[in-house]
């Protein structure tokens, strides 16, 4: 599950690829620390390549109404299709891939992510290889926003944060979320990202402590806030909904720097058909955040020797459906769905909730820090 107490930072898995590939990562000395991303609108140091997002921030008013949509993939899973699945999420308008470096046995992501992460792991997917796919592919994109997701513990504690951070950001990342960062860690992380113009996805719960809901508001001015429903396994929704998040999010709003625009935020977990991502927006969040229903549908069509790309295509165009504006008053538009708010799912992969299968990239379990807050992000 997230870490709702500090920001947080995910780098992706990915083949190796030959053009534009990220600089090398260095190894940090024994101790060093890393820090939080920086806010919008940072400067990156000499020589760094800035992904800073483009006007609007990372989810956009959408014409068609529809909430934002963040898809959650591991890299490499499967291998030499990151490019292929990049871009059609651009195409089909997705704001954000929220690309997370494999690691493994995540005790608070359900069955689904945990074998997708084996099977990058298993075709040999890391950190490194991961920005150089990402290297590669990122002037193909349009629109579409990466967020990278590293575990700290598996892909970032012998690395160094400065340089750790210059990479990420030269390879085209646009924000870095930090899986199970250690609180005393989460200052030198901050800086890191700051100072290299690197946006940052910070992370909390529901039932965090006013101070932590503050703290996520404040730091992911660069990026949004990772609304995590609930604590729990991935593939599992919310026993109130995500219509219940709505004062969470009034909260996190309350606490934008007044210097900044209103700070997204994006509700993760559970979320896997489009009347929940409907109750999403209903909670008055700016987008959801998809995994494990997304990499259910995935792992079908591997299974089954489908298309992957065509079947993940086809799993979003349920997610949201087309909308026509219509006239509303004064002049205004309003936009009317052409189908039913409950989305009709394109395999069985991405339908079932009971099994773990079909849920989000918000897992929020994990060990609790103060306040009764977790300290363990994950999806």
């Amino acid at each position: 599950m997230p870490d709702p107490t500090a920001p947080t930072v995910s780098t992706p898995t990915a083949p190796t690829v030959s053009t534009p590939a990220a600089p090398a990562v260095p190894a940090a000395p024994a101790g060093s620390v890393p820090t939080p991303a920086a806010p919008a609108g940072s400067a990156a140091p000499a020589g760094s390549v800035s992904a800073a997002p483009g006007p609007g921030g990372f989810f956009p008013p959408r014409p068609d109404g529809h909430p934002g949509l963040a898809v959650f993939l591991n890299a490499g899973d499967p291998p030499h299709l990151l490019a292929d699945l990049a871009l059609m999420l651009d195409e089909e308008g997705v704001e954000v891939l929220e690309l997370a470096v494999p690691f493994p046995n995540s005790p608070t992501d359900g069955p689904v992510i945990r074998r997708s992460a084996a099977r990058a792991l298993a075709a040999g997917t890391t950190l490194d290889t991961v920005l150089a796919e990402l290297a590669r592919l990122r002037p193909a994109l349009k629109r579409l926003k990466v967020a990278l997701l590293a575990d700290w513990s598996h892909s970032l504690r012998h690395r160094d944060p400065a340089e750790l951070c210059r990479a990420i950001a030269a390879a085209g990342a646009d924000a870095l979320l930090v899986h199970a960062l250690p609180p005393r860690l989460r200052a030198t992380w901050h800086h890191a990202c700051q100072d290299t113009g690197l946006a940052q996805v910070t992370t909390c719960y529901p039932t965090s402590t006013p101070e932590v809901l503050a703290d996520a508001a404040r730091a992911a001015t660069g990026a949004y806030v990772y609304l995590v429903a609930h604590y729990g396994r991935s593939g599992t929704t919310p026993a109130a909904g995500h219509q219940s998040l709505a004062d969470t999010v009034r909260t996190l709003r309350a606490h934008t720097p007044p210097t900044a625009g209103p700070v997204p935020v994006a509700v993760g977990f559970g979320v896997k058909n489009a009347a929940d991502l409907q109750a999403v927006a209903a909670a008055g969040a700016d987008a959801a955040i998809v995994g494990s229903a997304a990499v259910a549908r995935l792992e079908h069509d591997l299974d089954t020797g489908g298309d992957v790309v065509a079947g993940l295509r086809a799993y979003l165009h349920d997610l949201r459906p087309p909308r026509s504006p219509q006239p509303g008053p004064a002049g205004r538009t309003t936009s009317t769905t052409s189908t039913t708010g409950t989305a009709s799912t394109t395999s069985t992969a991405s339908t079932t909730s009971t099994t773990g299968t079909a849920s989000t990239t918000g897992s929020a379990t994990g060990t609790t820090g103060r306040a009764g807050t977790p300290t363990t992000l994950t999806r």
